[in-house]
């Protein structure tokens, strides 16, 4: 997790919101680490999970990664939650819960929904107060220079 909280924290250089992920290898190898990128780029898709997923499975050839771990700051929103049961990855895990906007568990449990053909475990909480620091202070810090 601290390997995605280096990434959450060069979000705010460029307007972004301070969400970081990396993906890791069954071998427990950071295979691929993104920043949140929507301000950057004009997507709206463009979630640290989103760009960590599409990276590795460019470079693996495959859509399918299983053995993966994805790690993120924040509970991953409902379009990243269903793309890591679309690819096959084994496990999620994260630090802050999005009571506002999470697929994992906060609004839905996209990952664990039994009407799906892929179950993914969960962790969560992992530094869950360094996670959320980042984003409080992101938003306090918008709030002062408004």
């Amino acid at each position: 997790m601290t390997e995605a909280l280096a990434e959450a924290s060069l979000a705010p250089g460029h307007g972004d919101l301070p969400v970081g992920a990396v993906l890791v290898d069954s071998d427990g190898t950071i295979v691929a680490r993104d920043r949140n990128r929507r301000e950057e780029t004009g997507d709206a898709t463009a979630h640290a999970e989103m760009l960590v997923i599409a990276r590795r499975s460019r470079e693996l050839g495959t859509w399918r990664l299983d053995g993966h771990t994805l790690v993120v700051t924040l509970e991953p929103c409902p379009m990243c939650a269903m793309a890591a049961v679309w690819a096959r990855i084994d496990r999620i895990i994260y630090g802050a819960a999005d009571l506002k906007g999470g697929g994992v568990w906060s609004l839905y449990n996209i990952p664990q929904d039994e009407r799906l053909n892929h179950f993914v475990e969960v962790e969560s909480g992992v530094l869950e107060t360094e996670c959320a620091s980042l984003l409080t202070d992101f938003f306090a810090e918008k709030r002062t220079s408004s």
